[in-house]
C-alpha cells in the first residue's frame, strides 16, 4: 500500500466506511459484509474502502484472517478520521476516551458528500448503503 490521493477517487462514487478497530466483533462483521457485497457495489460503479487508524500490517493480517476483499485504508496519523469528523469522544462504562465513531460516507462522482450514516449499527447497514447507491 501507498497513499491514495483524494483526486484519484473522482469520476466514480465512493463509499468510505469508518470503523474503530481491526478484528473486533462489530468491525469484523461490517468488513465481511462489505466484502461479500463488493461485487454488487462494483456493478453499480461504486468503489468501497474501509478506514481505521490501524496500521497496514494490522490491516493485512485482518484481511487475511477473514478473507476480506474490501480494500482497507490506514489513517495512522488521524488526518482522514478528523477531516470526516469521526474521531470523537466516546464513553464506555463511564470511561471517556477518543475513538472512531462507526460511520459511512457515500461520496458522489464529483467528490461531494451525498449521504452520511453516523453511529452505525452493523446489522442491515451494508444493505442500506447498497440501497442508497442503487437509488432505492
Amino acid at each position: 500500500g501507498g497513499e491514495i490521493p483524494p483526486s484519484s477517487l473522482r469520476g466514480a462514487p465512493v463509499v468510505l466506511f469508518f470503523y474503530p478497530r481491526d478484528d473486533t466483533p462489530g468491525c469484523t462483521k461490517e468488513s465481511i459484509g462489505f466484502s461479500e457485497r463488493l461485487p454488487e457495489f462494483a456493478e453499480a460503479g461504486v468503489q468501497v474502502f474501509g478506514i481505521s487508524r490501524d496500521s497496514m500490517d494490522r490491516h493485512d493480517k485482518f484481511a487475511t484472517k477473514h478473507a476480506l476483499t474490501v480494500p482497507l485504508l490506514s489513517d495512522t496519523d488521524g488526518a482522514v478520521t478528523e477531516a470526516y469528523e469521526v474521531w470523537v469522544e466516546k464513553n464506555m462504562y463511564g470511561k471517556k476516551s477518543m475513538g472512531i465513531e462507526r460511520a459511512t460516507y457515500l461520496i458522489d462522482a464529483n467528490g461531494k458528500i451525498a449521504q452520511v450514516w453516523r453511529k452505525v449499527k452493523v446489522p442491515g447497514h451494508v444493505d442500506a448503503v447498497l440501497d442508497a447507491v442503487r437509488g432505492a
